[in-house]
């Protein structure tokens, strides 16, 4: 069985304009290991989790889940 943890990182780092080079050179790893996360090809230690939440100034579980994130604007979201 397969442990995916997925992320919202792609989409925190376009809010705020910042590239995977500046959020690599931020944390201290290589900027394809920002790359390897946003598309789930690995799973950060809860240590690296920790401070990619902490650059973005939000709790961890907005950036991490391990169930699948709802896409926004997802008409299931909506309240009637």
């Amino acid at each position: 069985m397969s442990e995916v943890v997925y992320n919202r990182i792609a989409m925190l780092r376009a809010e705020r304009g910042i590239s995977r080079r500046e959020l690599a050179d931020a944390l201290g790893v290589h900027y394809q290991t920002i790359g390897y996360l946003e598309r789930g090809e690995y799973s950060p230690s809860l240590y690296l989790a920790l401070r990619i939440a902490a650059f973005f100034e939000v709790a961890v579980e907005v950036i991490f889940s391990t169930a699948p994130f709802p896409r926004i604007g997802d008409s299931s979201e909506r309240s009637a």
